[in-house]
């Protein structure tokens, strides 16, 4: 099976903690800790949860045994003002266009938020897309918790109908 690497923004490190998003979110947490997928952090998750309650601190300092942390980055920051000068985000939501920024550059295999208003919305997603082509990077898969763990779910069906068939 693939291991995916899923660049995670503040609202899934904090949406372990939420009432509505706490079980997708902490499913996705196990397949980090099982190996199963590795979890890609960025400075300005770090920067974002330095000011949260202190157990959304502990939790990302769980996630981060084992994640790939990925280094500041002018190019995400210039990938950003263009999402922004786009007309995709405003300036007041910089901070949602440099997380799809940061998964644009590491190429990550997916963007995971719980953040449906400026992130997992598929008019944003093709017009992030549409920056990101225009500058030569490739596009940027943004979905849910809960969609990627389906999503993974259904992978390990597929193998496993395969191997029976192989046997």
């Amino acid at each position: 099976m693939k291991r995916y690497r899923i660049y995670l923004d503040t609202s899934v490190v904090g949406g372990v903690h939420d009432d509505e998003f706490a079980e997708q979110t902490s499913e996705l947490k196990l397949r980090f800790e099982s190996g199963s997928a590795v979890a890609v952090l960025s400075p300005p998750l770090f920067d974002e949860v330095a000011d949260a309650p202190e157990f959304v601190q502990r939790t990302l300092t769980d996630l981060a045994a084992g994640a790939e942390t990925l280094q500041f980055s002018v190019e995400a920051e210039l990938l950003r003002d263009a999402y922004i000068a786009g007309g995709i985000l405003t300036a007041k939501y910089a901070s949602d266009a440099l997380h799809v920024a940061y998964a644009t550059i590491a190429r990550v295999d997916v963007l995971a938020s719980w953040n449906f208003k400026h992130m997992v919305n598929s008019d944003r997603i093709r017009r992030f897309n549409a920056i990101n082509s225009g500058r030569g990077y490739e596009q940027v898969i943004i979905l849910s918790p809960a969609d990627i763990v389906q999503m993974m779910k259904e992978e390990e069906e597929q193998e496993d109908e395969d191997e029976n068939q192989d046997v």
